[in-house]
């Protein structure tokens, strides 16, 4: 479904992105493998990671080619888009997958931590999608998959900096998506539930965070590839600003903030009138506290 089309994946080196990349290449996509090889705090640089599956995929028949550039500055991003002009002289898709964590509660998080996952995450798959942005302009066509997380969607503990990180990936994707229609460019989120090195740093210090990661490590990362697949390739050319989530073997699709329910005074509101008509009529329509947990609570199949 992806013959003759040429995609980047950052973050490549294992987990998720590997699978994607590797699917990817089995559909006929030469595909540009973008991996810093750091852990899943953002630290080292083990390059060889990225080219192991470089060599997997040409192994198989397939064309890549590694890439070990960083998504977190504005430079180094643009590097990475022009390694894959350089190579294959094109870009039909970017799939913004590289990711780190620092997880630490929200009254304890310092500013560094704050900083190296915006910057990787949120700040990444801008200054790549910026850097692809006029190639697909001057082509008329492409696709962005970005991947975002229930952490923003839904949330969840210890999570602050990650949270908003992913959920600004979906306004970014959204505005991305309304900018880029004219040029016939499309962007779409995923929301992936995948056993990766970034779940394995999640705390199983509680019963309830043991039964989480237990249930994740059900959940095959190679699952979510086939979904970006699809995305990527012209069938899917009128799919752009959704959000779908890929929790084993099910698709979904993620609800989009809208109106939920709406109270008038014609005379205007007071402080009084707020408490006694306005909050008790929208009680109802107030989301709880829930994690990502409470909402997905059944097992995955």
């Amino acid at each position: 479904m992806l013959e003759g089309k040429v995609a980047i994946v950052t973050g490549a080196g294992g987990g998720i992105g590997s699978g994607i990349a590797r699917t990817l290449a089995a559909q006929g996509a030469s595909v540009l493998v973008n991996d810093v090889g750091a852990n899943v705090h953002g630290e080292g640089s083990d390059t060889s990671l990225g080219q192991k599956l470089v060599d997997e995929i040409r192994a198989a028949g397939g064309a890549a080619v590694a890439n070990a550039d960083s998504v977190s500055s504005w430079k180094s991003a643009s590097a990475i888009v022009e390694a894959a002009m350089d190579h294959f002289g094109r870009i039909d898709l970017v799939v913004n997958n590289a990711g780190i964590l620092r997880d630490r509660f929200f009254f304890k998080m310092e500013p560094e931590e704050w900083d190296a996952v915006i910057n990787v995450h949120l700040n990444g798959t801008f200054y790549v999608s910026r850097a692809a942005a006029p190639h697909f302009r001057a082509q008329s066509g492409g696709a962005y998959v970005h991947m975002t997380s229930t952490a923003g969607l839904v949330g969840g503990m210890g999570q602050c900096n990650y949270g908003a990180a992913k959920m600004g990936i979906v306004g970014l994707s959204r505005v991305i998506a309304i900018d880029m229609a004219k040029f016939g460019v499309r962007s779409n989120c995923i929301s992936p539930f995948a056993w990766s090195r970034m779940i394995g740093a999640i705390p199983t210090d509680t019963p309830e965070d043991q039964a989480r990661v237990a249930r994740l490590k059900k959940m095959d990362p190679d699952k979510v590839a086939p979904l970006v697949a699809y995305l990527g390739c012209d069938a899917a050319n009128d799919i752009t600003g959704q959000i779908f989530s890929v929790r084993a073997n099910e698709i979904m699709t993620i609800g989009q903030s809208r109106p939920l329910r709406s109270v008038h005074r014609a005379e205007g509101w007071t402080p009084e009138t707020v408490a006694d008509h306005a909050i008790p009529a929208l009680r109802p329509s107030f989301y709880s506290l829930e994690t990502s947990r409470d909402v997905f609570s059944w097992d995955p199949v």
